[in-house]
């Protein structure tokens, strides 16, 4: 077979002094840290749609890629080239993983039960390539959001007819996720939102994508779907407000409608800092609340307010990111790269080079995050910040203890209180800089 990234080697571990473009600098897979190889640290994935499918176009102009791989798109032909150029180059990058959408995988057709051959099709295939080369599905969702159908959302439409539709898609992915293996399942709330509320039954929609949740949770677990179902929320774009804002909106509609037991939270970066946060908080929002399920390793500009799905290269998000994830005690999910190459950068070379850049950016990221840890001078801070918690009357009310009236008569007898303790935050801000670069 006919390689479609013939100028592309096997790229191997050379070391942060190596000038090879093809080679890793900082990702080692075998590389203990804290305990635990790099690769386990670090479950990498391809997202189908990007990689094997984004060339480039916006919406000031054409495609720039050819991600053809020598077939007509929208074809079936198509889709088994994708598979066989999908696999070469997460065998040539040594990544364990990939995610797709059910519309990423096959073109889709007139009707949902042709379009559900075909996935059954190109998914046979997709078990024969995984048989061959141990690469495993992180991952599956369906695409509800890109056909004009959706476009007043899915489980938010006001079209009994579109809301069926959509149903169907996500039985089908969730049938192609179990009999792919995959460890989740995602909810892209894409168009689950509005764009004016004197057209919006706000309670209305929020009611049914919870209905459409638990008959997917449900349908899952009856065909043997044990993984967690996921919510990746994004504030804004497509629509103007979506219903998954951030990590603790997603997690409050949760709560709200029982669904907590079985929802987990799919945080991307360029998600998060749409919302008006850093990467770092809805990670540590979703972690508090024993929700942290997987991650969508990419990053935004910020000087853009849309989302720009760049190959992370920021160190000092993925070290603050990582920090985050070892604090947690890992992740279930892994780390699906939901980048694109910029629209500059075209060749099958650049698809290589952006791979490796995010993969030595979290790698060097976890690599910083363990010495911080290890370092123990943050952790020690923010330990004894919070002492007077510790024992005595904080531990009783730590404990659930102590009353109001109890607080307020010993606030009457000792008086205004001192200052806080300083937070120190510039003298932390330097010791994170110490161990990043010292």
């Amino acid at each position: 077979m006919a390689e479609f990234f013939p100028t592309v080697p096997r790229i191997a571990y050379e070391g942060p002094k190596s000038a090879n473009p093809f080679a890793f600098k900082y990702y080692n897979a075998e590389r203990l840290v804290l305990g635990k190889a790099m690769r386990e640290h670090l479950p990498f994935a391809l997202a189908w749609w990007h990689a094997l499918g984004a060339n480039g176009v916006d919406m000031f102009g054409p495609g720039t890629a050819d991600k053809s791989f020598g077939k007509t798109p929208g074809t079936m032909e198509h889709a088994y080239a994708k598979v066989d150029a999908g696999f070469e180059l997460m065998g040539k990058l040594g990544i364990g993983y990939f995610c797709f959408h059910d519309v990423d995988l096959v073109p889709e057709a007139d009707t949902i039960g042709e379009t559900n051959k075909r996935l059954d099709e190109i998914t046979d295939y997709l078990l024969k390539k995984m048989g061959e080369t141990g690469i495993r599905c992180l991952w599956g969702t369906a695409n509800m959001f890109s056909n004009p159908r959706f476009m007043n959302g899915a489980g938010s439409s006001n079209s009994l007819d579109v809301y069926c539709h959509a149903a169907a898609q996500i039985k089908k992915a969730l049938e192609l996720t179990v009999k792919l293996g995959g460890r989740g399942y995602v909810f892209w709330g894409g168009r689950e939102g509005y764009e004016s509320l004197l057209n919006t039954d706000m309670k209305f929609e929020l009611d049914n994508i919870a209905s459409l949740m638990r008959m997917a949770v449900a349908y899952g677990r009856s065909i043997g779907f044990k993984g967690d179902f996921l919510i990746e929320p994004k504030p804004k774009e497509p629509m103007k407000h979506q219903y998954d804002y951030d990590a603790a909106t997603a997690i409050g509609f949760l709560k709200a409608y029982g669904l907590d037991g079985d929802f987990k939270m799919n945080i991307e970066a360029n998600h998060a800092t749409l919302a008006g946060h850093t990467f770092q908080h809805d990670l540590r929002v979703s972690a508090v609340s024993g929700m942290l399920g997987s991650i969508d390793a990419n990053q935004g500009d910020y000087l853009i307010g849309w989302d720009t799905d760049e190959f992370p290269f920021n160190v000092y998000e993925t070290t603050l990111a990582m920090y985050e994830v070892l604090k947690a005690g890992g992740i279930p999910g892994g780390f699906n790269f939901d980048a694109k190459n910029r629209r500059g950068s075209y060749t099958p070379e650049d698809i290589a080079h952006a791979f490796i850049l995010g993969m030595d950016t979290f790698a060097l990221g976890l690599l910083r995050a363990a010495a911080i840890i290890e370092d123990g001078r943050i952790d020690q801070f923010v330990k004894d910040r919070y002492a007077s918690f510790d024992s005595g009357l904080g531990r009783k009310i730590r404990s659930g203890e102590a009353t109001l009236a109890e607080l307020a008569a010993i606030a009457e007898a000792n008086g205004a209180p001192a200052l806080p303790g300083s937070g120190r935050q510039e003298y932390l801000e330097s010791v994170f800089n110490s161990v990043l670069f010292g």
